[in-house]
């Protein structure tokens, strides 16, 4: 290849599903130039697995460890940034639970990929989408629902993709930047993605590029005629899951931000109240995000609200 890609791997305390992980990277049928796992301060022995791997695969294979867990958000900003840094011209994002099939980065690269436009492999397990996906259609508007593999068509823009399989060339984030490290975690591979079409960038997904990754549990409740997902989360993720979904409307959704977020948020308190267990620190973590949204504040703060981890 007349250009470097590298793969960024953000991990914490999950050495097992890593080590999954780096088998597959190492596994591709097309190497990347070099895989950088991002290690968020992990106490299982996270760093004796990534200092054998980099001895057995000393081109491949480098660990940066961070002094404290940055979430998500403060690992594939500090990952990307690092890549960059190193001499990558593309960098493909992902978590540690993922395990891209052997030729996902050559089916990637095979699609001659655009610097000005976001790449991404498609997340599934057996044919079942790890997650619904909406692709747009010419006009830019959501189109079909699919929920299997075989539904998407060939390539497809989307609105927008986690940090799974998520390919970037370096230009493009010298115009938009880094993922937002003050969100933590929750919704900054969203913002980053909307702020990548801002920018004019498409986000197209490859059907042939395809990662292995556990599939998502949703489960949708109506009340007062909306249909809202609803998802599980102990109460210092609920915190962030609420704070970063008006952070990012308040950012990218104009007056959504009042005619839709806000009111979604209030709806799923409604609906925590009905349906989730441990009510009482739910709706604390549910209150302390609406707050902390409307207040425009970020970073690490769920300890400041005494939510526990």
């Amino acid at each position: 290849m007349s250009f470097h890609v590298y793969a960024v791997v953000v991990t914490f305390n999950r050495k097992d599903l890593l080590r999954k992980c780096m088998q597959s990277l190492l596994a591709q049928t097309l190497r990347p130039d070099s895989v950088l796992v991002v290690d968020n301060a992990s106490t299982d022995g996270t760093i004796k697995m990534l200092e054998d791997l980099a001895q057995l695969h000393p081109e491949i294979v480098r660990y940066e460890r961070l002094p404290k867990n940055l979430g998500g958000a403060g690992g594939f900003s500090h990952g990307l940034a690092s890549a960059l840094a190193l001499g990558a011209d593309w960098v493909w994002m992902m978590d540690d639970d993922a395990e891209p099939e052997p030729d996902a980065l050559r089916s990637l690269l095979a699609e001659h990929p655009s610097p000005a436009n976001v790449h991404a492999s498609v997340p599934h397990r057996g044919g079942i989408l790890a997650w619904p996906v909406r692709w747009l259609d010419e006009s830019g508007r959501r189109a079909n629902l699919a929920t299997q593999l075989d539904q998407l068509p060939e390539r497809c823009q989307v609105q927008n993709h986690p940090f799974l399989g998520f390919m970037i060339h370096r230009d493009l984030v010298s115009r938009i930047g880094l993922p937002d490290a003050q969100l933590f975690i929750s919704a900054d591979d969203i913002e980053y993605s909307l702020r990548a079409r801002s920018s004019g960038a498409d986000i197209v997904l490859i059907r042939a590029s395809r990662i292995s990754h556990p599939i998502s549990t949703v489960r949708h409740r109506t009340l007062l005629g909306l249909r809202i997902a609803l998802i599980s989360l102990p109460p210092w993720r609920r915190y962030y899951d609420t704070r970063n979904r008006l952070l990012v409307a308040r950012r990218h959704h104009g007056y959504r931000f009042w005619t839709q977020a806000l009111p979604g948020t209030l709806i799923r308190m409604l609906l925590i109240m009905l349906y989730e267990p441990n009510k009482l620190a739910q709706i604390k973590a549910t209150g302390a995000g609406l707050l902390d949204g409307l207040r425009n504040l970020s970073g690490i703060r769920h300890d400041k609200w005494h939510l526990g981890k």
